[in-house]
């Protein structure tokens, strides 16, 4: 019988599962959409039994259409949208609120006011990141003070915490395990990315009972066996990991200096910097890349929280177009004279600016826009957000040569955008054959640990380029166009 694995990514707007064989070519998949609740400005939440329910279909629909047996799935990966928050009971299972987004932009205030009294840079030096709202430890404070008796139950040990990864894993193992990863620990500000281990005094100054918190495991670990009911077999799970930490895995970015840029609904760039955690002089995050034998590899990581949902925007908020495709094709058309920017601030600015007030806007109207220029502005704006992160990275690594960037996600398949971005960053960009490589990374994990895959240096081998986009764009108009956008920014800010 032929050995699978089966890889779990639950993602912002949707849930999938893919079965792999034992080589990491997909033989079956299944994907489902759920709900996006924004109950106020700037507040997102989803809620966690919607999604529960949409990974069990999706596991049973990719089982189905991979005419899989359930015994014959030897291991599970699970990859997730990073800093969602859930907070459950213990004994019954049941959520205590929705789960707060990562775009979710509630605790602006609380951040400020830390900051005002001068704790990030503490939170920094330990956790590699900003204090923002975007990150984790924030939102657990949140719930905690405005879900009635929830910090009572906390303090009592009732209660337990978890980003989407944890929770998957207690509901899978039928509240058996309550364990998280390395990657998925190190984007809450409660870890100290140096120790491994949760940080007392972060815990103290966010008021956060260290009784919610899950054991941290390496990326291929056990994490526990599901209950046989669900999916028809008890089926290990052995490999978890934060979705761009497993892009990160799926595109073979082992070397340090090696680079993904992964663009979904945000774009999220990561370089591998090796055992060494690197400082960040540019308002960059420093984070787990994975966790290994014990071992830390560690990476700087720029966030854009608009990429793909700017299209999204166009398609459902402007309705300029029918679907995501067509923009590629206005863009191709649009009026080489005009400069259209749009700063797609929707939910503020990320890395490197990482402003959470300000909101979006477009810039350089004439009577003669149309939706070509605009549907080009919003390609356009994840280019000139990948170069600010790009320069950002050059300046605290510092650059031997030009920088390869391997790309993945939803729009990268838009063969204009990523010709743009090469152009806009003067550097190759190179598109791999299988372009799912979150969920190629969830599955390598977990087929490292159960024995089915070699080691990393062996699985990069094996890493396929479909095309490489080489920049054409003359210099002069590269960065007359940039020079564009940085003025954009900077009236956006002002």
């Amino acid at each position: 019988m032929q050995d699978y694995i089966l890889a779990i990514d639950q993602g912002t707007t949707s849930s999938r599962a893919i079965v792999f064989d034992n080589k990491l070519k997909p033989q079956g998949s299944a994907q489902k959409e759920f709900r996006q609740f924004y109950p106020k400005s700037g507040w997102v939440e989803h809620d966690p039994e919607e999604i529960w329910s949409s990974v069990l279909a999706v596991c049973k629909g990719a089982l189905k259409k991979a005419k899989a047996k359930p015994a014959s799935i030897k291991a599970i990966g699970i990859t997730n949208q990073r800093e969602t928050v859930v907070i459950w009971n213990r004994k019954t299972g049941k959520p205590i609120h929705k789960a707060i987004v990562w775009q979710d932009r509630r605790t602006s205030e609380m951040c400020a006011k830390l900051k005002a009294e001068g704790f990030e840079r503490q939170f920094t030096e330990k956790t590699g990141l900003l204090l923002d709202p975007y990150f984790s430890g924030t939102k657990i404070a949140w719930l905690l003070d405005h879900v009635k008796g929830a910090r009572e139950k906390a303090e009592k040990g009732e209660l337990a915490f978890g980003t989407i990864d944890t929770f998957l894993i207690w509901r899978l193992t039928g509240g058996k395990v309550h364990a998280t990863d390395a990657t998925n620990a190190s984007r809450t500000l409660l870890y100290d990315i140096h120790t491994g281990e949760w940080d007392e005094s972060l815990l103290r100054i966010l008021n956060v009972p260290a009784s919610l918190l899950p054991e941290v495991k390496d990326c291929a670990a056990d994490f526990g066996v599901t209950d046989a009911k669900l999916l028809g077999a008890a089926i290990p799970i052995c490999g978890v990991a934060g979705d761009q930490q497993a892009a990160t895995v799926g595109q073979a970015c082992f070397e340090p200096g090696m680079m993904k840029s992964t663009y979904g609904t945000g774009c999220f760039a990561l370089l591998n910097t090796g055992t060494k955690a690197v400082a960040s002089q540019n308002r960059l995050l420093t984070t787990v890349a994975y966790q290994l034998d014990g071992q830390r590899t560690y990476a700087l990581e720029g966030a854009i929280f608009i990429a793909g949902a700017a299209v999204q925007w166009l398609r459902d908020g402007l309705k300029l177009v029918k679907t995501a495709g067509e923009t590629g094709a206005l863009a191709r058309a649009a009026d080489a004279q005009q400069q259209v920017y749009l700063v797609p601030a929707f939910v503020g600015l990320g890395a490197p600016y990482w402003n959470a007030d300000v909101r979006g806007a477009l810039f350089g109207l004439t009577r003669g826009t149309t939706n070509k220029e605009i549907a080009q502005a919003a390609l356009e704006a994840v280019c000139y957000q990948t170069r600010d992160l790009l320069e950002a990275m050059q300046k605290d690594w510092g650059s031997a040569g030009k920088t390869i960037l391997r790309v993945d996600g939803g729009m990268t398949a838009s063969d204009w955008t990523m010709q743009r971005l090469s152009d806009i960053l003067d550097a190759p960009v190179d598109r791999p054959q299988v372009l799912e490589t979150t969920a190629v990374g969830a599955a390598y994990l977990a087929g490292l640990q159960a024995g089915l895959l070699p080691k990393p240096s062996a699985f990069a081998k094996t890493w396929k380029r479909e095309t490489r986009f080489a920049p054409k764009m003359k210099s002069d108009l590269r960065e007359a166009k940039y020079a564009g956008w940085k003025d954009a920014v900077r009236k956006l800010l002002a």
